[in-house]
């Protein structure tokens, strides 16, 4: 907390008025990482109506979360605290939430049933995330579009065997 204040540029008195325990500081702070990653996948899925860029531009908001400055997708994906209730509600949320929109778009372009297209987003969401994760973890060795178009290539070849309904 010592830390957190001087690099805030606050006494620590006021930052635990703020936030009252190391708890409710980290729950903050993944309470504004979960919203940027499920704004970041909005914004991907709206991107386009052509299905195939829809994929490339959801694998591409992944990578650029795990890439992104200060290392915030760590509090997303590689908690510490993942068995504390209130931090398991907050990454719970971000996979659920991430995970309906996927699916919202699978259900309204097949005739997919509810729980199959919900099955289908949430191994489209895994398999982005652990992706991600793991090119980071390898210092990059593939630069970041190349390993996107490669992971959504991937994920295209699956999903896109499902026809579309008329």
């Amino acid at each position: 907390m010592d830390e957190i204040a001087e690099r805030a540029g606050i006494s620590k008195p006021v930052l635990y008025q703020h936030f009252p325990s190391k708890l409710e500081l980290y729950l903050a702070l993944l309470d504004e990482s979960v919203d940027a990653l499920i704004d970041t996948v909005r914004s991907a899925l709206g991107s386009t109506d052509d299905n195939k860029q829809r994929v490339a531009a959801t694998f591409g908001a992944y990578f650029d979360f795990v890439a992104g400055p200060g290392g915030a997708f760590r509090l997303v994906f590689e908690s510490d605290l993942s068995n504390e209730p209130a931090v398991r509600a907050q990454l719970d949320r971000a996979m659920e939430q991430c995970a309906e929109m996927i699916s919202q778009v699978i259900k309204e372009d097949t005739s997919i049933p509810d729980d199959a297209a919900h099955l289908l987003s949430v191994g489209l969401v895994g398999t982005a995330q652990v992706s991600a994760r793991y090119w980071l973890g390898t210092d990059r060795r593939i630069p970041q579009d190349a390993a996107e178009q490669l992971m959504a290539r991937l994920a295209w070849r699956g999903i896109s065997g499902w026809p579309l309904s008329s």
